[in-house]
C-alpha cells in the first residue's frame, strides 16, 4: 500500500494530467508542448539549449518536442547566426494563434484545482508544494545521499 502523501500526490498529478491532456488536445497540442510554447511567447525566440534549461528537460526530449511542434506548424527552427552549433526555435503565426486558448486552458486547470479553496488555503497549498518539491530535489539522484 502506498504511503498516504505519496498516494495523494500521484492521484492529484494523474487527474491534473488527464484534464490537461483532454483540453490541450482541442488546440492540437500534446502535454508538455504548451510549456515550450509559453517559453517562446514570454521570451521570444530561444535556443534549444535555453529551452532545455528553462524547462528542466533533456536534449533528446526537447528535440522530439520541438520536432513535433514544427511538424504541427507551431514553431520553426533556424540556425543561430552567432553560433553554428545552436538552433533557434521561434513560434510561428499558428503558434501565436493558440496562445489565448492555452492561457484559458491553464486558467481552467487552475480553477478546477482551486475549487472552493480560500486565498489563504491556496497560499498554504502552494507553500506546502514548494516545500515538498525542495525536499524531493534534495533527495533526488543528483545528491550524494
Amino acid at each position: 500500500m502506498a504511503e498516504p502523501l505519496t498516494d495523494a500526490i500521484v492521484r492529484v498529478a494523474r487527474l491534473q494530467r488527464m484534464l490537461a491532456l483532454q483540453l490541450l488536445r482541442g488546440v492540437g497540442l500534446h502535454l508538455g508542448q504548451e510549456l515550450v510554447m509559453m517559453q517562446l511567447w514570454e521570451h521570444g525566440p530561444r535556443t534549444q539549449t535555453e529551452l532545455v534549461r528553462a524547462l528542466d528537460s533533456d536534449s533528446a526530449t526537447m528535440t522530439r518536442t520541438v520536432r513535433r511542434l514544427e511538424d504541427a506548424g507551431f514553431v520553426r527552427r533556424r540556425p543561430s547566426p552567432s553560433d553554428k552549433r545552436a538552433t533557434i526555435i521561434e513560434a510561428t503565426p499558428a503558434g501565436h494563434g493558440v496562445r489565448r486558448e492555452v492561457e484559458r486552458i491553464w486558467a481552467r486547470l487552475e480553477s478546477s484545482a482551486v475549487g472552493d479553496l480560500t486565498p489563504a488555503q491556496q497560499s498554504e497549498a502552494i507553500e506546502v508544494l514548494r516545500l515538498l518539491e525542495a525536499n524531493l530535489r534534495e533527495s533526488g539522484p543528483s545528491t550524494n545521499t
